[in-house]
């Protein structure tokens, strides 16, 4: 069968997207790839295709290595569903379950086997990969979540590492690493960590044009997401990352607390409790997860509405990488995070107490300060962003910044006064002090402090009067960032200057800084009531909102009797296009996306009669 034959039969798609075809044509023909694609970008099918159609030749197994054992279970379930012999390996099965399995390995029965790298690399699994080797029925290695072997990576996982074993062990058997987030420099290590130097790269464009960026200062950080939700995606599914377990329940439980049916997920959840919550956001609709960044990696959920940092990440690429899990549906959604001084200095604190070496600190001090340049930017989010992974672009039109260009003010008056405040402190009694103290001093504010130390006598005291406490929190970002302020974490988060500082108070570098405020630009009308995930598309007829919504009334029951998230069975969109169509016979649903042959005969005779039950002018 042709890869054209399979993506249409198998998975019910008319046409390749992006550069899947290319890819798919040249791992079936046997070459090495590495393979960059944005989450909602298609990646699983670039080995799926692949894989059925080496073993259709009779070249074998894949084995698909994957980080999480959620992912493993949805994507099996898919591939069951659409026809496809496919199998886990994993802790959730019984030792008799993994025999069975194993078994039907050695027999050569199964297309795909998804298995953890520490599974993939155990002596044991190895010498029945080397069995099936020799027997010529070991066809494909697919590494996904490839970013996780590097130490550059926002998800390192050191058992990745041990795969450079299937390059020395089999080096007659294709691989394809894919990824939805590496710079250059994670890229690089990828390469050499996994021996991919002849591996072919393809590289998509990282663009996600649905979804909207927009960056806030924090400001009573809690109320404000609040509104967001409330304003823009009450009734929606999202996701809501923060920094501290602890964080994460007082925020779900506020959530809940206003209405908003909301769940906590963190490492230190009981692991039952955790799946469970997991399961939940998956398999129901308009869930707000609330979780730390232990959350979302392999997560396939189509329809999740928003995605919201309450606490700044590490760099660029996990921050791309977990708004990338909202509108992989293609329909619009919103990546929305509000940051502050402090988040600045708990990264820079965590990065200097790492026991890693100074060159390594360096380069996670580089990519804290581009998302810290990313925040503070000006200019369109979503260049800024894709000029990171090296693409070029146009403003979006769709951000904050391009939505609501943000008033601009030179800052760099403002930076000198605040380094001669630290030089002044330190100077007078050989102590430092942390950004309140300093900024009270600059702004002349006599607190019991300033005058028990005698702070109010120094030079620069008042001298900053005209400056709000939100425009010095914003310089001290600045010059954090660019390395002409320090935080001691060892002495209370004191203010330390640095041998950058000199250059900032002799005027040679400047400090332009974008106005400080915490309220988002205007990009759509509050909703009054709940969006799409309790309503039908818009852009059907009233008889076709109601063949819809019947239609996932029914999906939900198939779901729920297979235990698979909804969105398995079909996706919304493939729902509304049987809607719009009101087929009538099983040829009238052949070529809808999504329907392939094997859920054509799965649930054909079932979708005609629940449109049959939805007469015309039912509304």
């Amino acid at each position: 069968m042709s890869i054209h034959l399979i993506l249409q039969e198998v998975f019910g798609y008319g046409a390749f997207r992006g550069p899947q075809q290319a890819i798919i044509e040249h791992v079936v023909m046997g070459g090495d790839a590495l393979v960059l694609m944005p989450t909602g970008g298609g990646k699983s099918l670039c080995y799926q295709i692949p894989a059925i159609a080496r073993e259709q030749a009779g070249q074998g197994i894949t084995i698909v290595i994957s980080p999480l054992i959620a992912l493993m279970h949805d994507q099996v379930g898919a591939l069951h569903e659409a026809g496809v012999s496919a199998e886990f390996l994993n802790s959730t099965l019984s030792s008799e379950q993994a025999q069975a399995i194993e078994k039907r390995l050695m027999r050569g029965d199964i297309t795909l086997l998804y298995a953890a790298p520490e599974r993939v690399s155990n002596p044991r699994f190895l010498a029945q990969l080397d069995s099936l080797n020799e027997r010529g029925r070991l066809s494909l290695f697919a590494i996904d979540e490839a970013h996780c072997v590097s130490q550059w990576g926002h998800d390192f996982r050191p058992e990745y590492r041990a795969l450079s074993v299937l390059h020395e062990r089999f080096a007659n058997v294709p691989r394809i690493a894919l990824t939805a987030t590496a710079d250059a420099l994670t890229r690089a290590d990828i390469v050499e960590r996994l021996q991919l130097q002849e591996a072919k790269l393809f590289v998509s464009s990282f663009d996600r044009p649905n979804i909207s960026y927009t960056i806030v200062e924090k400001a009573q950080a809690t109320q404000q997401l609040l509104r967001f939700i409330l304003r823009e995606h009450m009734g929606d599914a999202g996701i809501v990352y923060c920094q501290s377990r602890k964080r994460v329940e007082e925020i779900a439980e506020m959530l809940c607390d206003e209405g908003i049916a909301a769940l906590p997920y963190h490492a230190g959840l009981d692991v039952k409790v955790r799946q469970a919550n997991q399961d939940q956001f998956l398999r129901s609709e308009g869930i707000v997860m609330v979780a730390t960044i232990a959350f979302g990696m392999g997560i396939d959920k189509p329809d999740v509405r928003f995605v919201a940092h309450l606490d700044m990440p590490k760099n660029i690429e996990g921050y791309y990488q977990e708004t990338g899990r909202a509108g992989r549906d293609g329909a619009p959604a919103d990546a929305w995070m509000c940051y502050g001084l402090q988040d600045v200095v708990n990264q820079r604190r965590m990065i200097d107490e790492s026991p890693a070496g100074e060159e390594f600190k360096q380069g996670l001090r580089s990519k804290l300060d581009a998302l810290l340049g990313l925040a503070e930017a000006t200019d369109c989010r979503r260049v800024r962003l894709l000029a990171y992974f090296d693409e070029a672009s146009k403003p979006c039109g769709n951000c904050d910044n391009c939505l609501q260009p943000p008033a601009v003010w030179d800052g760099t008056d403002a930076a000198r006064k605040l380094l001669s405040t630290i030089y002044r402190v330190q100077q007078m009694g050989g102590i430092s002090y942390g950004a309140g103290h300093i900024m009270d001093i600059l702004r002349g504010k006599t607190t019991e402090k300033v005058t028990q130390r005698g702070h109010e006598t120094l030079s620069t005291f008042g001298i900053g009067a005209d400056l709000s406490e939100l425009q010095l929190r914003g310089v001290l970002r600045q010059l954090i960032a660019i390395g002409a302020v320090a935080v001691d974490a060892q002495a209370f988060n004191t203010l330390q200057l640095t041998d950058g500082s000199r250059a900032v108070l002799k005027g040679d570098v400047a400090v332009q800084l974008r106005q400080s405020s915490a309220t988002p630009a205007e990009r759509k009308a509050k909703r009054s009531t709940p969006s799409s995930t309790a309503k039908a598309p818009t852009t059907l007829d009233a008889d076709g909102q109601n063949r819809f919504l019947a239609l996932k009334a029914w999906r939900a029951e198939v779901a729920k009797e297979h235990n698979l998230p909804a969105y398995v069975i079909f996706h919304d969109a493939t729902l509304a296009a049987i809607a719009e169509l009101a087929p009538q016979s099983l040829d009238d649903l052949q070529g809808i996306t999504g329907i392939g042959a094997k859920k054509l005969e799965a649930y054909g005779q079932e979708v005609l009669r629940v449109v049959a039950l939805m007469p015309e002018g039912s509304a």
